[in-house]
């Protein structure tokens, strides 16, 4: 959905990885800070006048990291329902909204608005409000969450020559599920520095930036508490011609599906050099 030269499919592959292959030992950040991972979402539209300063607030705490003891991981996600108010978003699609509605519906609430910041699934509030994003993040770091492992497995000489990124995940020491409910493998894609001139609707004349940018969104497999608490999988990332991998992360985060609590989660660059 998001043309042909941007990331191009997800492939997934159950089955255990060569142990000829090399692997490229690229760990998560949460491992090297030891730090607990916080996802901070943003639901925000290129549409809409109030989100630019919510987009400037997610980068600020993805790039100061501001939170003792936080890995704050971001993905910023572009709702489509503003589209019709003049401009179309580039990056916006309806998995985001409908994502954005599945929280709602969490929250108990009757309808979705931008922008809009959530952490860790369980807490939200206007996506700018620094003050508000901070205590919820430093609350969140006092939650168990689960160990993510995530590596590339393709060797250096590998990543030179293709646009396929092999990753190896594996999720262990999962905190209790909530009673009657399932958790969630989730593989996010993100693109950052990324920047829209807007000639028409409520951001005509602005040039907008914008870091963490979700550009794909796929579902790994569910774990389900009476099958065991551990997952392994192997997809391949298969990055568009004319993508800059420097810009790419991968993001994967383990989310009970009905409550939308957050368990655990890691990033890792897509860059092709180590």
């Amino acid at each position: 959905m998001f043309g042909a030269s941007l990331i191009c499919a997800v492939l997934i592959n159950n089955k255990a990885t060569n142990s000829n292959v090399a692997e490229v030992r690229q760990p998560a950040r949460a491992a090297e800070a030891k730090a607990v991972p916080v996802l901070v979402e943003l639901f925000t539209s290129e549409g809409c006048s109030s989100c630019p300063p919510a987009d400037d607030a997610l980068t600020r705490l993805e790039q100061t990291q501001p939170v003792g003891g936080a890995q704050i991981i971001a993905l910023g996600q572009h709702v489509d329902y503003w589209n019709r108010l003049g401009w179309t978003d580039p990056f916006s699609s309806a998995m985001f909204s409908q994502r954005q509605s599945d929280y709602a519906r969490a929250f108990g609430k009757d309808g979705v608005y931008t922008p809009q910041m959530i952490v860790d699934g369980q807490t939200e509030f206007p996506g700018g409000n620094m003050n508000l994003a901070r205590r919820a993040i430093d609350e969140a770091t006092k939650t168990s969450k689960a160990s993510i492992e995530l590596t590339r497995t393709d060797t250096t000489a590998q990543a030179a020559k293709t646009d396929a990124v092999p990753l190896q995940i594996r999720v262990g020491n999962m905190p209790a599920i909530s009673a009657g409910d399932t958790a969630e493998v989730m593989l996010a894609i993100t693109e950052s520095n990324l920047r829209t001139d807007v000639p028409r609707g409520e951001n005509a004349g602005r040039r907008l930036r914008h870091a963490s940018v979700v550009r794909q969104l796929n579902s790994l497999g569910a774990i389900n508490p009476q099958q065991g608490k551990s997952f392994t999988t192997a997809p391949i990332i298969n990055i568009g011609k004319g993508v800059k991998r420097e810009q790419l992360r991968a993001v994967v985060f383990v989310q009970e599906r009905l409550s939308r609590r957050v368990l655990g989660a890691a990033m890792i660059a897509l860059t092709s050099s180590t």
